[in-house]
This record gives structure tokens, sequence and C-alpha cells, in this order.
């Protein structure tokens, strides 16, 4: 084994300690009732605009928070995976769904929760796809990493909330191999 492929298998198995380590954490304060993103984004979706009807159409605003729309009332709304990854939405982003009278859904984001972009390596843990960046292991949709052709060990750019720590990303793009060699 070459000393560049054993130093990737140590960084692989640090990465996948401090994942272990956040996933404990994250379980700690779900025991300990500190507060939940759920809560988070609930209440800020407490201060959007109550349902409207436009003409046949229900108009519905609400707050993204990584998996589906929460309104007003709290009530969950999915989020097709395609949309959230095309549009690169991240938790506490606003949208705006609109009901058609034959049931389907028509969601438009109105108002983009601010916005920073890290890089991070691609990992897949639990069932789950997961980029580690800046020391955190941060969920991503296995949509986005189908539409980028993302495998295991990729450098990825992700977007995150610039403000609030959040445990969604969207990836924004797959880094080409050579820039592994820049150390972004």
């Amino acid at each position: 084994m070459s000393q560049a492929s054993k130093l990737a298998l140590i960084k692989e198995m640090i990465d996948s300690a401090e994942s272990s380590l956040r996933s404990a954490k994250q379980l700690v304060s779900e025991l300990t009732g500190s507060k939940s993103t759920k809560a988070v984004y609930s209440k800020v979706a407490e201060t959007l605009e109550d349902t409207d009807h436009d003409g046949e159409d229900t108009i519905v605003e609400g707050v993204y928070n990584g998996q589906v729309m929460i309104d007003k009332t709290k009530k969950e709304y999915p989020i097709p995976a395609n949309y959230a990854s095309k549009s690169k939405l991240i938790p506490g982003d606003v949208l705006k769904l609109t009901i058609k009278p034959d049931g389907s859904f028509v969601y438009k984001q109105i108002g983009p929760a601010p916005r920073k972009r890290i890089v991070g390596t691609l990992t897949y843990e639990d069932g789950q796809y997961k980029v580690i960046a800046n020391g955190k292991a941060y969920k991503v949709l296995l949509a986005s990493v189908t539409y980028f052709k993302g495998e295991i060990g990729n450098k990825v750019t992700i977007v995150v909330p610039e403000i609030e720590d959040s445990e969604w990303a969207a990836i924004e793009n797959v880094l080409p191999p050579e820039s592994e060699k820049l150390d972004i």
C-alpha cells in the first residue's frame, strides 16, 4: 500500500470517527431535550403568511427544514428530492406551495436563507450520504449525489445556512479529482 493510500485511509478513518462522535452528540442532545431543528423551523414558519385561496388554487408558505416544508400550523409538505436538489434548497429557505385543483403541487423558492459554501468529502454511513466538512457531517440528498454523479471520497462543494447550525446541506458541485492536489 502506497504512502498516499495509507494517508487517504487514515483520513477516512478520522472522518468516520468524527462523524460517529457527532452522531453520538446528536443523540445526547435529543435525549436531553435540546432544541431540535424541526422546532426552530416551525418557529420561523409561524411568522409566514396564512394559507390563501387564489381562485381555485390554494397557496401555502412554509420553511424548508432539509427534508420537508413546514407551514405556519406545523403541517409538513413533501418536497420532491429532485426539486430540492436542482434548486439547491437548504434549511431555512422560504417556499411558496401552490396546490392546484387537480391536486398537483407547484413549489417556488421565495426567500432564500443566507448561504455559505464549503468544501468537504462525500461519505456514506448508516444508509445516508453525508459530506464531512469543517469537522461536521452534513446530510445530503441521494438525488443530489446521483445528479452530480458523486462517488464516496469525492471532494464536493456544499451550500449550508450561513447563520445556524444545520444537519443538512445542498451539493453545489463535485470537484474534479485534480482539485485534491490543490488541497482545497
